[in-house]
């Protein structure tokens, strides 16, 4: 669909897609990236799908020669005076997102108000609907400002931070709107005949840069040449899916967020470098689908996998971010392959043949990334 109107599809003429649905739109959305002329000066362009590193909302600005980062003086000195804040704030604040006020007194970041008092006399856990929304949408880096839109961070300054930083966990606080996410995908895909156990904790993995760029890099290309979101799908027909693994360690229980040294520790290893498929058929010697990296959209199913080799109370699953492209599926086994069929950028096995529950199988390393990690029940 078109991006200035989001209402209607793009306009083929038969042999082009063009990228508004009209003239209408078209003409509209290039006079929304023009500001007037001032004077004898000529109009300001703006740069269209670039948007300003603080607001997130208004293109950055181009003087005609340079593109800013920003989309104005207002938010240049706001981001400027942000980051000093967020510097000072992260030298002297431990980032600790289980740690809560006294009981009665706001959850939000520095308030010491009293909290609202439902109509039933128990007491919420904020000072008003807006701290209770800010609560519920804190960027997982600095805990203080809400996280922009389609980002778990509230600027380019944490977002940095979380770049030299990773690999590195983030404890998402249970009222988050992301940690609501991530449990309740849990639950709906728990389709096991056996009680869904609850999830007590949920952790954001940032990877390294380098390897978020070598994922971001494959999307655009599976992109680029399946049209996906043409089609109202994600990028590169993106989706989550879970995967079980094998855990030597504590990670994830309370208070353990650093990754082991061993070379054993499925969970670390994953997290530390994402998925390798050098390590196929470590454990098992063989693949339903061949030689792949195996992800399932059915917890239960990726929970059968999750193996503790440490005393904890909790199990571990990973929620992955995969590039799924186009799907060939399959319900018979083939265990020969080591790429999808021509064509295709994956393997949907489908429930029925050979499978009780699906299974989703990509050959190619780039086309996976750990995501989050989900702290669970057994």
């Amino acid at each position: 669909y078109v991006q200035y109107c989001r209402l209607r599809p793009k306009y083929s003429d038969g042999s082009k897609v063009h990228p508004y649905c009209g003239k209408t739109c078209a003409n509209k959305d290039n006079m929304k990236n023009r500001t007037p002329a001032m004077g004898n000066q000529p109009p300001q362009l703006f740069v269209p799908g670039a948007n300003c590193d603080f607001c997130s909302v208004r293109p950055k600005y181009f003087d005609g020669t340079k593109t800013h980062p920003f989309c104005s003086k207002t938010c240049s000195k706001n981001a400027n005076g942000h980051s000093h804040e967020l510097s000072r704030k992260h030298t002297t604040v431990t980032r600790n997102p289980t740690s809560k006020a006294p009981p009665g007194i706001c959850q939000a970041p520095n308030c010491r108000n009293a909290v609202y008092t439902n109509a039933n006399g128990s007491l919420g856990d904020y000072c008003s609907l807006a701290h209770k929304t800010l609560g519920e949408t804190l960027c997982l880096m600095c805990l203080q400002a809400p996280k922009m839109t389609l980002s778990h961070f509230c600027s380019q300054a944490c977002i940095e931070r979380a770049e030299k930083t990773g690999p590195v966990l983030f404890e998402v606080p249970a009222g988050h709107t992301t940690f609501k996410s991530v449990a309740d995908q849990f639950k709906a895909s728990w389709r096991h005949s056996t009680h869904c156990p609850p999830v007590r904790r949920v952790y954001k993995i940032y990877s390294p840069a380098p390897s978020l760029a070598a994922y971001e890099a494959y999307k655009i290309n599976v992109e680029s040449r399946g049209q996906f979101v043409s089609q109202g799908r994600s990028a590169g027909n993106e989706n989550r899916r879970w995967h079980g693994t094998r855990r030597e360690c504590h990670l994830g229980d309370k208070g353990h967020t650093r990754l082991c040294s061993s070379t054993t520790c499925s969970l670390c290893c994953i997290i530390r470098t994402s998925y390798d498929l050098k390590l196929f058929g470590k454990k098992t010697g063989w693949g339903r689908f061949g030689r792949g990296i195996y992800t399932s959209s059915t917890s239960s199913k990726s929970n059968d996998y999750s193996q503790n080799d440490c005393k904890s109370k909790l199990k571990a699953i990973i929620l992955n971010k995969v590039v799924v492209g186009k799907g060939y599926k399959l319900t018979h086994d083939l265990t020969t392959l080591t790429s999808p069929p021509q064509g295709y950028n994956s393997v949907l096995a489908e429930k029925g043949g050979s499978l009780n529950y699906d299974e989703l199988v990509v050959y190619t390393n780039d086309a996976i990334r750990p995501s989050f990690l989900v702290m669970y029940e057994p």
